[in-house]
């Protein structure tokens, strides 16, 4: 399933890769980046949303923990490398060694950007 029932609107849960016409509506309603708040045990990710919190609080009520949740933001079009951005204040977390907005831990870093790559993409332009 790749959209799931009673998410806010604009705001989608990702058990599979976004449909391409999802991701272009996603970015014409929030401008070119795209909030998305990843599940780095469960592997799904709460896409869309003025705030990382509205993604965060999706995951949440679909049962995901606290301590497995990171936002980040994503840019179609500036490839693999570009498309990315670790910040979020749902990150701060001095509790998790992640004293600020942006995830620092690079093995973290590194499940986010393979959940992305599976779910979101890898940056191509829509």
């Amino acid at each position: 399933m790749e959209a799931m029932a009673n998410e806010p609107a604009g705001t989608l849960l990702l058990e599979r890769r976004i449909e391409r016409a999802e991701l272009v509506r996603l970015a014409r309603l929030f401008g070119d980046m795209i909030k998305y708040v990843v599940d780095v045990e469960r592997g799904v990710i709460a896409i869309g949303g003025e705030l990382h919190a509205d993604a965060e609080q999706l995951l949440l009520e679909a049962g995901s923990r606290q301590g497995d949740l990171w936002g980040a933001n994503y840019y179609p079009g500036r490839g693999r490398d570009g498309c990315i951005e670790f910040t979020s204040l749902i990150n701060i977390r001095p509790s998790q060694g992640n004293p600020g907005m942006e995830v620092q831990d690079p093995a973290l870093r590194k499940r986010i950007r393979a959940l992305t790559g599976a779910l979101v993409g890898d940056g191509e332009g829509l």
